[in-house]
């Protein structure tokens, strides 16, 4: 070979290493551009795949399309009952709450006067003085607050459309996922179809039942809350479970979420005994949840090592914020079933096969008889 052909051929090697490394980027950059459809395309069929369960189960009694309708129906009148029955009371108590503020900070602020520590910072900053001019004005906010939710109607409405589009999107995979599922094992080597159908119904499971075992899990943690602020008579006690439930369905972070936020309520509302009670049952009832609850309920759902489900929720939460902590766990579970398969696979690859067991020796002869 000349050194003509020689230098070609680098210079075909250099040309494809750079035509790759540009074809990555491009990719890299358009996945970036389309970040927001692509975020709502997983969200989509994780919420497909939680759906697949209720609609297997109905369509068993009516037609596949009657049974999506009917399961799709449920999860969008659900959440507007739920506001139809909680917002005006909550609007009530706000004003109620508003109004009663200036009380609440003269009680705590009585409360508090016996400490020596908060005396002497007190008397500093004058801290009791301007707590009561915000609470006197207090009421008067109530017009400003409307102004500022009026303010982010926009975002609320982006928010809607974009769970529409997710419903949507879920619908359709709901409605063509069985077809779509056997088109791509289609595809397969048939060596490896068993396997990859075996993986997706799995994967199918484990989403299912992770999703089920935490609306459990939330329906629990939001009823134990609402009696116990029931007892303690904290205000807004609706809105404050659906709190809980809502936060309950964040893993390792949600107790932390409600707990703090309703202790925050608690010092306005009879300080310090509510405070008190309050703290001692939100550093309790996680230790149940995670000991108890989570693995009764998701022990043959998705089981995962504790280790994996934190730093999956970590690195969730960081790529993706509140909607990354919610699909880590199944998507660890995800990750886990197909390297399972992957490595029962390579494992099956390298192992001799069994050896043929030997053939039988010839049964004897029967040996002629003696002529007479």
């Amino acid at each position: 070979m000349t050194e003509v052909d020689n230098q070609g051929l680098r210079t075909r090697a250099v040309l494809r290493s750079v035509l790759l490394v540009v074809a990555v980027a491009a990719v890299l950059y358009v996945a970036y551009l389309l970040r927001r459809p692509l975020g709502w395309l997983v969200i989509a069929a994780f919420v497909a795949l939680a759906l697949s369960a209720p609609v297997g189960l109905l369509a068993r009694r009516m037609r596949r399309g009657a049974a999506i309708a009917v399961v799709y129906l449920a999860v969008i009148t659900l959440p507007m009952l739920l506001g139809a029955l909680i917002l005006p009371k909550l609007v009530r108590e706000a004003a109620a709450f508003a109004t009663d503020v200036p009380r609440y900070v003269s009680d705590a602020h009585d409360a508090l006067r016996g400490s020596e520590l908060f005396q002497q910072v007190d008397d500093e900053f004058d801290i009791g003085a301007r707590l009561s001019e915000l609470a006197e004005q207090a009421p008067s906010r109530i017009g400003d607050a409307a102004g500022v939710l009026s303010s982010i109607g926009l975002g609320v409405v982006n928010s809607l459309f974009a769970i529409f589009t997710i419903l949507i999107l879920s619908a359709f995979m709901v409605a063509n996922g069985p077809r779509w599922t056997r088109a791509a094992l289609g595809l397969v080597p048939e060596d490896h179809r068993d396997r990859t159908e075996r993986a997706l119904e799995r994967i199918a499971t484990a989403v299912s039942g992770y999703v089920r075992a935490q609306l459990t899990i939330a329906l629990i943690a939001a009823t134990a809350g609402y009696a116990v602020m029931t007892i303690l008579g904290v205000p807004f006690r609706e809105p404050l479970a659906l709190l809980i439930a809502f936060a309950s369905l964040i893993p390792v972070i949600g107790s932390a979420l409600w707990g703090i936020t309703i202790g925050l309520v608690t010092l306005v509302a009879d300080f310090p005994t509510d405070t008190i009670v309050w703290v001692i049952w939100a550093l309790l009832y996680p230790q149940f949840e995670n000991y108890v609850l989570q693995p009764q309920l998701q022990k043959r759902a998705v089981q995962i090592e504790p280790f994996v489900i934190i730093v999956a929720v970590l690195f969730g939460g960081t790529l993706l914020g509140i909607v990354g902590a919610l699909l880590a766990i199944p998507a660890a579970a995800a990750i886990q079933i197909v390297i399972g398969e992957w490595w029962a696979w390579r494992r099956e690859l390298h192992e001799p096969p069994p050896e043929a067991p030997p053939d039988p020796p010839p049964a004897a002869q029967p040996e002629p008889a003696p002529a007479g």
